[in-house]
């Protein structure tokens, strides 16, 4: 059917309301707009789907959400009667829609006969991988589009591990999207009939104590924090979202005194009217934390993003200046702190190992391994570390203590199988008072890590692609890097180059391949003679190619020189596909 084909038959579809019909005739004399929202279905990747909100398929709506769905409630079924009846979670975030899209979620599965545990209220995604795990779910959904902009949605789905869903589910979920019709195919229930029925349950302040008490669980040092507490003074904001009860809550339980949060920030709101992105990562959504933190002189600024499983921070410096600690960086700070406060604490555990993706810095190996803690990588996305972790604990090859990503998700403990910001944010708080007991600053103890391990830099650049064009710009990219592999990047010979997608790795001097441990996914890798690394892939949840510069020299000036350079090259694939 074609795209104009499919937005006729919605454009008469007895399942829109007329409001909806409405919206549809507005765009019927913009083609490049149809085009855009019906050529095909919104792509379930293994992230689930992610996209703007609006009518069409190809956009984040509850016709999309329900067809989904009931793809999902397939593939669950398929599974067998057991399976369906350990029935699914579902939790949604402060996005505009989300509760609709949930409920709507909620319907199909009870319609389908799978019981559905549905969070009373917006709650933090690591929840939801609690919730499956501590409910023995089947599996588990999430209505939320994280730190992308107002007008997105999305649709995280986990499998009854905690994780979320592994490649071939995710797969099976995509071909049943195809297979089923988005209004003919779909069975569907009434909210409340199915809450009467006993098919919809709510999950509220119960799980939510189960969870935190995991949390505060993870706590090392009580004592470090006693004694700052009276001069230690942080800054929170959740930037509106989910993370606006439970990361106070636990830091309080830390023992944190002058906790100062972002009031016009603590107001919950899907249309984030005080930043232009609430994306942690980007230190200019900072503006209002950085504020308050300057009046009340905080040592630290702490900040989630809207579905509290990403967090970042900033400290101040010897100027009186915040700055924003990247992602690698902090990862790097706490998994060094980590194992130094479980050697104190007496609970490091025997065969210790950290998990980190192949994009981030090659700094938190060295550290690892330097304390004698094994460091693996793997794709980027924490559903290959909960694979990792799984497989490790299983085969008694060791304990995963810390999982992270330089894009600032951290996983910790064994109670989640996701990035969380809550544990998180309670970790780098505690790290942050242990290191000002003994007068440093988070920035001092980086430059103590450089001074003994090595010096690292790193930069991640974003080629935005959006649309039709931009899907094909990007699979050109892709394909020309392919055909004709690089010996040569910014004047530096290229040593090693690496495909992701058949698991190989060809030596450029002697032309040997050999076979790489991962394989599977769209992503290419160049090793350089001066020690960098560049790393290619597109993103899963947004329209954009990511590159990652990953370098080391003998100081921070020969690193930034060398992040430079390479990052004009990056910038140079933008024309690559014209």
């Amino acid at each position: 059917m074609s795209y104009q084909q499919q937005f006729h038959r919605w454009l008469h579809s007895d399942a829109l309301s007329p409001e909806e019909k409405a919206q549809l005739q507005a765009i019927a004399d913009d083609p490049k707009e149809v085009e855009d929202r019906f050529f095909g279905l919104l792509e379930f990747g293994t992230a689930g789907l992610r996209g703007v909100m609006g009518l069409g398929l190809r956009r984040m709506n509850v016709h999309v959400i329900r067809h989904a769905t009931q793809a999902f409630a397939q593939v669950i079924l398929a599974v067998g009667p057991a399976a369906a009846a350990q029935g699914v979670a579902i939790c949604y975030d402060c996005r505009v829609h989300s509760q609709d899209f949930a409920r709507a979620a909620a319907g199909v599965m009870a319609a389908n006969g799978i019981p559905v545990r549905l969070f009373e209220a917006m709650r933090p995604t690591p929840e939801l991988s609690f919730a499956v795990r501590e409910y023995g779910c089947v599996a588990g959904l999430n209505v939320t589009a994280s730190h992308n902009p107002p007008e997105y949605n999305g649709y995280k789905v986990y499998w009854s591990d905690g994780a979320q869903l592994p490649p071939q589910h995710a797969a099976a979920i995509a071909a049943q999207m195809e297979a089923l019709d988005v209004f003919d195919d779909i069975k569907t229930m009434d909210y409340d009939q199915a809450r009467a029925q006993g098919l919809i349950t709510l999950l509220g302040q119960e799980t939510d104590d189960k969870f935190l008490s995991h949390v505060l669980d993870q706590i090392n040092d009580r004592q470090a924090v006693a004694q700052v507490a009276d001069t230690f003074r942080m800054v929170y904001t959740p930037f509106h979202g989910t993370g606006y009860q439970q990361i106070p809550y636990v830091l309080e339980q830390l023992g944190i005194r002058h906790l100062h949060c972002v009031p016009e920030q603590m107001v919950i709101d899907g249309t984030f009217p005080t930043v232009k992105s609430p994306n942690p990562e980007t230190p200019e959504s900072f503006a209002l934390a950085q504020k308050l933190a300057k009046e009340v002189d905080a040592q630290l600024i702490l900040g989630s993003d809207p579905d509290a499983d990403r967090v970042a921070i900033q400290v101040k410096d010897r100027k009186g200046d915040y700055v924003q600690i990247s992602g690698n960086q902090t990862g790097v700070l706490l998994l060094d702190y980590l194992i130094g406060a479980k050697r104190r604490a007496g609970t490091l555990p025997e065969n210790p190992v950290a998990l980190k993706s192949l994009v981030t810095t090659q700094l938190a190996q060295v550290v690892a391994e330097a304390n004698g803690v094994r460091c693996y990588n793997t794709f980027t996305g924490f559903k290959f570390m909960a694979e990792k972790k799984n497989q490790l604990e299983a085969a008694g090859q060791g304990h995963v203590i810390f999982s992270y990503e330089e894009s600032i998700g951290y996983m910790i403990g064994d109670y989640v199988r996701d990035k969380d910001a809550v544990t998180a944010a309670l970790l780098l708080t505690e790290m942050t008072a242990w290191y000002a007991a003994r007068g440093m600053t988070l920035l001092d103890a980086l430059q103590a890590i450089y001074e003994t391990y090595g010096y690292y830099g790193e930069n991640t650049l974003n080629l935005v692609m959006p649309g039709l064009e931009g899907m094909g710009k990007m699979q050109a990219i892709m394909a020309a890097l392919r055909q004709t592999p690089p010996d040569q990047i910014a004047g530096t010979t290229v040593c090693l180059q690496r495909d992701y997608q058949t698991g190989t790795e060809r030596d450029t001097a002697t032309g040997e391949t050999t076979a790489m441990e991962l394989a599977g996914s769209n992503v290419l890798g160049y090793q350089l003679a001066d020690g960098t690394t560049l790393v290619v892939r597109p993103s899963g949840t947004e329209p954009k190619i990511k590159i990652y510069v990953l370098a080391s020299g003998t100081d921070s000036a020969d690193c930034q020189r060398k992040v430079e350079q390479y990052t004009a090259w990056a910038e140079t694939l933008r024309h690559w596909a014209d």
